[in-house]
């Protein structure tokens, strides 16, 4: 893949219908995914993904942990220099998300519709099963797995800001 087809993806990406959840603070968070693009080389093909995406909890890397993993393979002189931003960055805390995405959970559907029409279904379809942890995502179809990260990323800026307050709330920063 290219750059500009890497970026031509992320520009692509379009959330039709967003999780009204947002990933858990204090436990895993399993998103279920409809990504729907159309084929380049056809006209009113359209292909439906469906599949999920699970999040672990944020876990919380403290200056001194994550100073550890910025260390590995450096020397003395790389290890003093940790000490200090270690003791200057008392309240620095840093999130980590971890996403696994399993292919094997994802399913296709082809469509000979205007591809307006199948959002507007699946859509549809996604509100009427009262589902809050789903998602309708347009995307590129040759770069679908970049859009889909792209989902991923989004997601983790949605959800970083009440995870912190939790996090807070509990005096675990």
């Amino acid at each position: 893949m290219k750059q500009d087809d890497f970026q031509y993806a992320i520009e692509n990406t379009q959330v039709i219908l967003a999780p009204e959840q947002k990933i858990a603070t204090f436990g895993t968070t399993s998103f279920r995914f409809y990504l729907i693009s159309e084929l380049m080389d056809r006209v009113n093909e359209v292909r439906v993904r469906d599949g999920r995406i699970h999040a672990d909890r944020p876990q919380i890397l403290t200056p001194d942990h994550f100073s550890r993993l910025l260390l590995e393979g450096f020397g003395e002189k790389a290890e003093r220099y940790a000490e200090q931003l270690r003791e200057r960055a008392q309240n620095f805390a840093v999130l980590r998300y971890g996403f696994q995405f399993r292919k094997t959970d994802v399913t296709e559907q082809m469509f000979r519709d205007p591809i307006e029409s199948v959002i507007e279904r699946t859509k549809s379809y996604v509100q009427h099963r009262d589902d809050h942890l789903s998602a309708v995502i347009q995307g590129v179809d040759d770069a679908w797995e970049v859009c889909l990260l792209k989902f991923t990323v989004d997601m983790i800026e949605r959800s970083s800001g009440g995870n912190l307050g939790d996090f807070r709330k509990r005096g675990l920063i």
